[in-house]
C-alpha cells in the first residue's frame, strides 16, 4: 500500500531526531517551522512491508503542506519510522506501532508544548487512530486528527473503526474517489458512524496514493487545517 519518494532535501530546516520507542530507538526527522507557530504536527507514514517509511511521497508531501511558508501554516513536522523501518529499532509488528505513534507524540509535546495535529497516510492512518482513539485515555495536546487514504480493506481483511463513534476530535478523512483499499461505500460507512466534528474529502480521479493529485491533496489538507486551527 505504499510508494517512496527519495527526495527528501528541504535544506536547513531539516534536522535528524532519535526518539525513544517502546521497542527501541526511532530514527525520525523534523522540519523546523515557524518561531511563531502556534500548533505542531506529526505524520505518520504506510505499511513498511509494502516500502513505507517516512519518505513516502505522500507523506512528504503531506509534512510539505503543513510546513512550507506557500501552504501558509508553517508548522514544526516530526516524521518518523517506524519499527524495524530503516534505521528504527524493533519489528514489524502491525499493531504494536501504535506504541511508536505515542512516543512520537510524546517527543514533539516536550519539545514544543504546543497543541498537536496529527495526521497518517495509509497504515500511518489507522495506527494514528489506534494509537489516539481506541479506547485510549484522549491526549490533551491533540488538536486535530488527519486520515490520508485510510484503508478500509487490504489482503482478504476489512477494516471499519467502530471506535471512532466516540472520537470527538475534528477529524478529517482524505482519500481519492479511486482508493483501491477503500472503495468510497466503505469509507462513507465510516465516516457516517464517526463522532463529530468531522469531513470527508474525497478527491475525483484519484487512487490510494493520490497519484497526480498530490497538490489537490495538499490544497484539501491545508485549507481544512486552517479552518480548525483558526
Amino acid at each position: 500500500m505504499t510508494t517512496t519518494d527519495a527526495s527528501v532535501a528541504v535544506g536547513a530546516r531539516l534536522r535528524g531526531v532519535t526518539l525513544n520507542g517502546p521497542a527501541g530507538r526511532l530514527e525520525a526527522l523534523l522540519n523546523e517551522g515557524s518561531t511563531s507557530a502556534r500548533f505542531a504536527a506529526l505524520v505518520c507514514h504506510p505499511h513498511p512491508k509494502g516500502g513505507g517509511t517516512m519518505h513516502n511521497k505522500v507523506v512528504y508531501h503531506a509534512m510539505k503542506a503543513l510546513n512550507a511558508p506557500e501552504w501558509g501554516l508553517c508548522l514544526p513536522v516530526l516524521r518518523f519510522n517506524f519499527r524495524g523501518t530503516g534505521l528504527s529499532e524493533g519489528a514489524h509488528d502491525g499493531r504494536a506501532e501504535t506504541g511508536d505513534v505515542l512516543a512520537a507524540l510524546d517527543w514533539i509535546e516536550n519539545e514544543f508544548k504546543l497543541p498537536v495535529v496529527l495526521a497518517g497516510f495509509s497504515f500511518g492512518a489507522a495506527m494514528a487512530l489506534f494509537a489516539c482513539c481506541d479506547g485510549n485515555s484522549p491526549r490533551t495536546s491533540l488538536r486535530a486528527m488527519v486520515a490520508l487514504g485510510l484503508p478500509t480493506q487490504a489482503e482478504g481483511r476489512h477494516y471499519r473503526y467502530s471506535f471512532l463513534s466516540a472520537c470527538l476530535l475534528p477529524k478529517l478523512f482524505l482519500s481519492g474517489d479511486r482508493d483501491e483499499y477503500a472503495p468510497q461505500q466503505d469509507l462513507q460507512q465510516i465516516f457516517a458512524h464517526a463522532a463529530p466534528p468531522k469531513n470527508l474529502v474525497l478527491l475525483p480521479g484519484a487512487d490510494h496514493f493520490f497519484a497526480t493529485q498530490l497538490e489537490a491533496m495538499q490544497g484539501a489538507l491545508a485549507s481544512w487545517l486552517k479552518e480548525q486551527l483558526g
